[in-house]
Order: C-alpha cells, then structure tokens, then sequence
C-alpha cells in the first residue's frame, strides 16, 4: 500500500530506495508510521519527489487505518471490494489508479488498472481515443477479460514493462516493440522506423 502511493509520478527504483529509507527508520508498519511526525516521513521518502505531499496521503491512510481498524490491515483489507474502493477514494489524495493498485496487489481483488502506459500503448494501438475517462478504459478492460487477479496483475505487468522499456512518451524504441512485427500498432506503422 506504501509503494502505490509512493510511485505516483516517479520511477519504481526512487520508491525502493524510499522504503529502505523507511525500513531502516523503522517506519514502514503502520503503527510506527502512526506515530511518526509527517515532516519525518517526508524526509525519509524524498526519492519519491512531491515528498511532502505524499507524506501527507500515508499519514492519512495509517490513520484512517488505525481510527478505524485498530491499525488492522486484514480486516480492512478483507471488505468487498466496492466497500474498500469507496472507503479509499474517500482518503484526500488517493485517486482511481492508487486506490485500484492497492485493491489489486494488497487486497488481491479483480480489478484492472489503468496508468499512463496504459493509455499511452492502447491510444497508440488505436483502441482508445486520446482522451478517454479512467471508468471507460476500466470497463472496457474488466468487461473483455477473464476477471482473475493473476490475469490482471500480470497483463498490467506486461503493460508496464512495455511502456517503461520500448514504448516511451518521446522516441519511443518501435524496431524493438514485440508488436511491430506484426504491424498491428499504427503508431510504430505510420513512424519511419
């Protein structure tokens, strides 16, 4: 649950070096967490830029957790998922993609979700128009695959090691994309590769 807040705008490897911080401060469980000072948080997890203002989004979770819950993650984690979803989009800060990667990886419930290399390949791909809502592009997803949560952890891994690798924003590495060969990607068809 740290690391989904964590990664929101930043690469995977400055919020590894950001919960090593963490753990070597013994902040990482909940109830250390708690009774942390958010300034110390935000010292700890700099790496992960906009540092401040995620300090504030954990200290609200592990505190909506510990009022709550009694800092009793498997009880919170355990709700239906539209119960959990709506709980944690009510938090200030956490949207859709955090909320839903957090009921994914920590909660393991079937849900897809959508990230910016999401978009960025499937409006590539033609598939989605360039602006198109996270709900929509959700549903299209959940409604078109088995709903598993092994098939959703694995295709939005698949997706991000796509994105992260050969699908860049600028210049993106078309010779190498597995589907060029295939030319079903209009985008790498229609650039001089």
């Amino acid at each position: 649950m740290v690391g989904a807040i964590l990664t929101q705008n930043v690469a995977w490897r400055n919020v590894e070096q950001a919960i090593l911080n963490l753990k070597k401060a013994n902040l990482l469980e909940f109830p250390e967490m708690y009774q942390a000072e958010e300034k110390e948080l935000a010292e700890l997890i700099v790496p992960t830029r906009y540092y401040n203002t995620k300090a504030r989004k954990l200290k609200g979770l592990v505190n909506y957790l510990i009022d709550h819950y009694q800092g009793n993650l498997a009880e919170f984690l355990c709700q239906p998922m539209d119960k959990l979803r709506s709980e944690l989009l009510q938090l200030w800060g956490l949207g859709p993609e955090t909320v839903d990667s957090i009921l994914l990886y920590a909660a393991n419930q079937p849900i897809f979700v959508v990230d910016a290399y999401t978009r960025r390949i499937f409006h590539r791909l033609g598939i989605f128009p360039e602006k198109i809502s996270y709900t929509e592009m959700q549903q299209f997803f959940m409604q078109n695959l088995p709903v598993r949560v092994s098939l959703f952890n694995e295709y939005h891994a698949l997706i991000v090691a796509l994105g992260h690798q050969i699908c860049w924003n600028r210049s993106p590495k078309c010779k190498t994309c597995p589907l060029q060969e295939s030319q079903s990607c209009p985008f790498s068809v229609d650039r001089e590769i």
